[in-house]
């Protein structure tokens, strides 16, 4: 594992992320790997997914069990706490241009630092809550560039008074009112007959608990899809807006990522 930074003009700051290596990556110095960019919710960093996700102990023992391929994992740092003036987000906002940066900045600097293979194929993102919803958006908006999407627990879109308190924090309301400039759910809704078969390519997975305070906008969007006629598998299973279902959630996202990135390869080779 990896604890890296990236000093970016666009944001104008320096960014720290982290990257999981497969565990031979030093061992297969010709050997390049599917990428996975890996997203954590609002007031968290790079850091929550292996602190609290333990998204390394996972891995390791699916790809023990054959039942994920070796894949390098990246886990970008959009946030921090938000109360103490830190920007959220991975949208552009103003004052923050994230999606730029994470564009034109930090996906190039990751795929020609580390052995990533580098083409859609073999390219997916996925995250939890603003995560969830952060790699949706990028999906949609970037379907070119990644072969499937896994959301869990997303923020999809908020009502008109949803949303975290923002206790005076303009940073907190301008990402509030972002969140629905950005919704998902009216992207799909606006899509021509164009946009809406570029969102085909795409595998989609939303995952959420019956019990989370997204459950519903999560469920909205699978209907929005569904009713787009644009495939999107959904799994609702017991559980809250917290650590253990997202965890948990692992357990179905990286297999998933690695029958994607067969299929893709599969298809690449007939």
């Amino acid at each position: 594992m990896v604890v890296d930074s990236i000093s970016s003009p666009t944001l104008g700051e320096t960014r720290t992320y982290t990257v999981l290596l497969p565990r031979n990556y030093d061992q297969n110095p010709d050997k390049r790997y599917p990428v996975l960019y890996l997203l954590h919710g609002i007031m968290d960093t790079n850091e929550g997914w292996y602190r609290n996700g333990r998204v390394k102990s996972v891995m390791d023992k699916l790809v023990e069990s054959g039942e994920v391929c070796e894949m390098i994992v990246v886990t970008p740092n959009a946030g921090g706490n938000i109360y103490e003036g830190v920007w959220n987000g991975y949208f552009n906002m103003p004052g923050w241009p994230y999606e730029d940066f994470f564009f034109n900045e930090f996906l190039p600097h990751i795929e020609s630092r580390y052995r990533v293979i580098g083409d859609r194929a073999h390219r997916a993102i996925g995250g939890l809550s603003m995560g969830g919803g952060g790699s949706t958006i990028y999906g949609q908006r970037h379907p070119d560039m990644f072969c499937a999407v896994y959301a869990m627990s997303a923020l999809m879109d908020l009502d008109a008074n949803g949303g975290l308190p923002s206790y005076g924090q303009e940073k907190m309301k301008i990402f509030n009112r972002t969140v629905r400039e950005y919704s998902t759910i009216d992207f799909v809704r606006r899509a021509n007959d164009e946009t809406r078969e570029k969102l085909r390519s795409i595998a989609w997975f939303v995952d959420c608990g019956d019990d989370d305070v997204l459950f519903d906008v999560d469920i909205a969007f699978y209907q929005t899809m569904r009713d787009a006629g644009i495939p999107c598998q959904l799994r609702v299973r017991d559980g809250a807006h917290n650590w253990e279902y997202w965890n948990t959630a692992l357990y179905t996202a990286l297999p998933y990522f690695t029958r994607a990135f067969t299929k893709e390869t599969y298809n690449q080779s007939k």
